[in-house]
């Protein structure tokens, strides 16, 4: 059952469909909006008592709701600044080591930084052999993404592509999944050295932004149709921001990843594949 799955969304219009759900997670209509969100309530059973706004028919579209913000004691931050944070809720896929290029997507499936990063040489030779960890968030999960270091933004790009599921049995099937899905890749200069966090989009992403440049996805144009591009920050905004603030979010589930360099952290020993994680949560150690 696992391939027909898979095989039928290689079948689907991603993003026309992505389109779609955009526009009917934006509706104000209130008969509508108080439906999905009810249903969708009704179904995962999101954690609301977390929620600066706990009342779900108080938010004025589906999209409002599913991007909430939380009370500011919801996800405590880990005080130490010599650890790294989880930027997401969520779950931990997988975290280590990468074997020169290659990143460990499923068992027996890998891929490349150079695929992941679009051959961006300057940052793909910075995380060479270096660290990383993929994180796989949940419809039901806070879907706002946030700063795992200290850092300043160097560089940020958008890469077109398809937008296949990034459940783990899709992750199990298909060749390549976060280096062929659409995603957005913000590099940048930390404290103790460089780091990227790449927003990976799926079935269903209707949206993809970050504080620094406001909507990112979805383009006018059909996406398989638009090559790489440069996002240029608006003119107002900080470009340096602090462990733990809000870095960008998306719509539906999706997956977010974290690169560091060689050496850049020491994992906990008590840290595992398939482990929930919550936004400011320490999952290692910088070095010294």
């Amino acid at each position: 059952m696992s391939w027909l799955f898979v095989g039928l969304q290689a079948l689907l219009p991603h993003h026309l469909l992505g389109r779609l759900v955009y526009a009917l997670s934006r509706t104000r209509r209130p008969w509508l909006k108080d439906l999905l969100i009810a249903r969708f309530v009704q179904h995962y059973q999101p954690r609301l008592s977390e929620a600066l706004q706990p009342d779900a028919r108080a938010y004025d579209s589906f999209n409002a709701f599913f991007t909430r913000a939380l009370r500011a004691d919801a996800r405590p931050i880990d005080p130490n600044p010599a650890r790294l944070l989880s930027p997401c809720d969520g779950v931990l896929s997988n975290c280590g080591r990468v074997d020169g290029q290659k990143l460990l997507q499923a068992k027996g499936r890998f891929y490349t930084l150079s695929e992941l990063l679009a051959d961006a040489g300057e940052w793909t030779h910075a995380f060479s052999g270096g660290e990383y960890a993929t994180f796989y968030l949940a419809p039901s999960n806070y879907h706002r993404v946030h700063m795992p270091l200290s850092g300043r933004l160097r560089a940020a790009w958008h890469v077109p592509g398809r937008l296949f599921s990034v459940n783990s049995t899709t992750a199990a099937r298909v060749p390549r999944l976060f280096a062929r899905n659409e995603r957005v890749v913000c590099a940048f200069d930390g404290e103790r050295g460089p780091f990227a966090v790449v927003l990976v989009g799926a079935l269903f992403v209707g949206s993809m932004s970050t504080v620094w440049h406001g909507q990112i996805t979805p383009l006018r144009t059909h996406s398989a149709l638009v090559g790489i591009r440069l996002l240029q920050p608006a003119t107002d905004c900080d470009l340096w921001q602090p462990r733990g603030a809000e870095l960008g979010r998306f719509n539906m589930g999706s997956t977010v990843l974290l690169l560091l360099p060689p050496a850049g952290v020491h994992w906990d020993v008590a840290l595992k594949d398939g482990a929930p994680v919550a936004v400011g949560q320490g999952l290692g150690s910088l070095p010294a």
